[in-house]
């Protein structure tokens, strides 16, 4: 990876979990812990990060920041869920969201071919040796990072998936899957049509939510993958739709520890 994008990985998990260690910066980078130390004394010097004792954060918050999350482990946790049902040799999509995002890290070793309309997302996928990326070009939703518009949707049709790994804003058993933004639910529906599966990734606190845009409904949706604190009756019920729900179980240390189904 060039120093240049390095730093925009860089700058990009701090804006998903909102602060990180030099450690977990290195892990994640596959780089040493004296290059992450450079990286952000220039950054720092830039005025994008704030130094923190063996970290970083960035210089200012930015909305719909995971920075003091409580469903960060439990996003966590999904994503290594959902990472184990994708097989090498196989074409994902990867929609925008910080689960998404996730889930997304999870993938960096593999060997797949990666479709996406989020920013963050390619900036953690891409000059990884056993991925191919296609991104999709379209209007920039601040602060999201996903690329919306005709041009993005445009682009879907020239394009197949096996399977679409989602993050959502809502679902709900009588309304369906809703996310907060009406122009990101276009996107999302071109995604799903784009793709011959739909794995959903929802921690418990997206279940029986109500957002103003309706993208499509359980009829659409494959798999479920949730956390441990999600209402039994809630997850049954989404069974009894024909969803293959899946329970991510989160361990004392803030990691996924098994699922359930």
């Amino acid at each position: 990876m060039r120093e240049a994008e390095r730093r925009i990985a860089l700058v990009e998990r701090l804006r998903a979990d909102g602060g990180s260690s030099i450690a977990d910066l290195a892990d994640e980078l596959g780089v040493t812990p004296s290059t992450v130390r450079r990286d952000l004394q220039r950054l720092s010097r830039e005025g994008r990060v704030i130094r923190t004792y063996g970290g970083a954060t960035l210089g200012e918050p930015a909305p719909r920041s995971t920075a003091g999350d409580p469903t960060l482990p439990a996003k966590r946790a999904i994503a290594r869920e959902a990472a184990a049902l994708v097989q090498d040799g196989t074409t994902i999509a990867i929609s925008s969201g910080t689960t998404a995002l996730a889930f997304a890290r999870e993938l960096r070793d593999r060997q797949l071919t990666v479709i996406t309309n989020a920013l963050d997302v390619a900036t953690t996928l891409w000059d990884r040796e056993g991925i191919e990326l296609i991104v999709l070009g379209g209007v920039v939703r601040p602060r999201m990072h996903s690329m919306l518009g005709h041009l993005a949707e445009q682009a879907t049709h020239e394009l197949r998936a096996d399977t679409l790994f989602m993050g959502i804003g809502a679902v709900n058993v009588d309304q369906g899957l809703m996310n907060d933004s009406v122009p990101e639910i276009l996107i999302d529906r071109a995604l799903r049509r784009m793709a011959r599966s739909v794995v959903v990734l929802a921690d418990a606190s997206k279940l029986e939510r109500v957002e103003p845009g309706f993208v499509f409904g359980l009829d659409e949706v494959d798999v479920l993958v949730t956390d441990a604190s999600a209402p039994a009756g809630t997850l049954d019920a989404l069974r009894a739709h024909g969803i293959d729900v899946r329970v991510a179980r989160v361990d004392g240390n803030g990691a996924g520890g098994g699922v359930s189904r």
